[in-house]
This record gives structure tokens, C-alpha cells and sequence, in this order.
């Protein structure tokens, strides 16, 4: 949980022995809320399903689970494709934008979700009033269009990024749930998917080239998409 978190964060905290900070950072509230609300969404379906016997061991289980796959560590305690069907598709969805910026976790990040977030509202007010005035905010400061466009274009390449080897994992004969899963995995590098790549299973199962194309996902998403990609633009080894 600590690693998913802006270490700016951590260094001011630790710098002013206050916990302020992380009060009001957009990210770390945003982040709190939507582990909260699934720790306990969670517990909740397993309870009503009856994969535990009380609501407590349910919160525990789904706490040792979720937290950890949403914050891309890596730690499963249970086998979470026996819970519900939900249940892991949702974990994995979180590992896509549960983790900070300035973090040592993966995926889109959670600035770039609140953005893309704040962007659609803006779109959809300035649809209704066209002549208004709708800076992005986040956090009360104004986003600069420039981000907005950086943030815009970095998530259509990681989702374009997610299919064309969610693609070519299919190509190799691996089902689909297997391969988005495993992709999705590699690139947020949250350790675990769904069939082989599973909780209780681990990527030793896939065949070379299938583990060759997580690779590829596993370095696309640690180096953030943008820096391996502008290694093949004719126009980055001109002089």
C-alpha cells in the first residue's frame, strides 16, 4: 500500500510528522475511497455467495487480496478465481488505475484516471454551454492543456497497447481470458491473471513465445509505454 502511494507524499509527511498531506492529495483520497468501497464491496458478495462463513473472514480475505493486486504487489492469499466472477475481473480493473503517480506501481495511474475523469465532465459541459469557461481541475489547480493532450494520448497507447498483444497472446492459441489477463498483468506488472497466469499458477506454464509478448507488455508498461515506442521514430536517432 505504501509503494503505491507519491513517495513525495511519504517525504513530506516524514519531513512535517503530519499525515495532512495525504488528507488532501486528490490521488491518495481518490485511491483510499476506491479501496475502501471494494475492500467491502467484496467482502460483501463473498459473504452473500457464501465462499466464507462470516462477514469478517470475507473482509479479510478480500483485503489481503485486493489491496494487493490493485496496488500491482503481487501478493495473492487465496485462490480469488473461485470467488465470484466479478470479483477478479474488478481486481484486475483496479490494478489498471489504483496507483499513484511518483509510485513504484503500475498501470495508468490514478492522476490519469481523475484527469481523464475531469476531461469527459468538462466535454460534457462544454457541450451544453459551448462559450463557457471549463479549465481542468485537480486538487483546485488548473491542468494545462498540454497534459490533458499528454494524458489523452498515453491511454490510447496503453489500450492499443492491451489489444494488439491481447492479439497476438490469441495467435498463439492461449484462451482470451488468459491472454487479456496475462497482458493486462504483465503491463500493470501485477504479477498474476486468470488460467495459467492465476493465483495459485504462475507464467511457467505459457509457452516461449507467450512469454516472450508478456515480456514485451511487462517492459512497455514498467518503462511507461512513451519511452519505448519513441526508440522506433525514424525522427529520435536524426541528428
Amino acid at each position: 500500500m505504501i509503494a503505491s502511494l507519491n513517495f513525495a507524499r511519504h517525504f513530506i509527511a516524514l519531513q512535517r510528522l503530519s499525515l495532512e498531506g495525504y488528507r488532501t492529495d486528490p490521488e491518495c483520497k481518490a485511491i483510499f475511497l476506491i479501496l475502501s468501497v471494494s475492500v467491502v464491496g467484496i467482502a460483501a458478495l463473498l459473504t452473500q455467495d457464501g465462499v466464507y462463513g462470516d462477514f469478517m473472514t470475507s473482509l479479510r480475505h478480500s483485503a489481503f487480496n485486493v489491496v494487493p493486486q490493485a496496488t500491482t504487489s503481487g501478493l495473492t492469499t487465496q485462490d480469488y478465481q473461485r470467488w465470484p466472477v466479478f470479483a477478479p475481473y474488478w481486481m484486475l480493473f483496479l490494478s489498471c488505475i489504483v496507483c499513484s503517480t511518483g509510485s513504484t506501481g503500475g498501470g495508468i495511474k490514478m492522476f490519469r484516471t481523475l484527469l481523464l475523469a475531469r476531461q469527459a465532465g468538462r466535454e460534457l459541459t462544454l457541450l451544453i454551454h459551448p462559450a463557457a469557461m471549463a479549465p481542468v481541475r485537480i486538487g483546485g489547480r488548473p491542468i494545462p492543456d498540454g497534459v490533458g493532450h499528454a494524458v489523452l494520448a498515453f491511454i490510447f497507447l496503453y489500450f492499443m497497447t492491451v489489444a494488439l498483444l491481447t492479439f497476438a497472446m490469441l495467435l498463439t492459441g492461449l484462451d482470451f481470458d488468459s491472454s487479456f489477463s496475462a497482458i493486462v498483468a504483465s503491463i500493470n506488472n501485477t504479477a498474476h491473471g486468470f488460467g495459467p497466469p492465476g493465483a495459485v499458477h504462475n507464467f511457467h506454464g505459457l509457452t516461449p513465445p507467450q512469454i516472450w509478448i508478456c515480456t514485451a507488455a511487462m517492459l512497455l508498461g514498467r518503462l511507461e509505454i512513451f519511452s519505448v515506442i519513441v526508440l522506433f521514430r525514424p525522427a529520435y536517432w536524426r541528428k
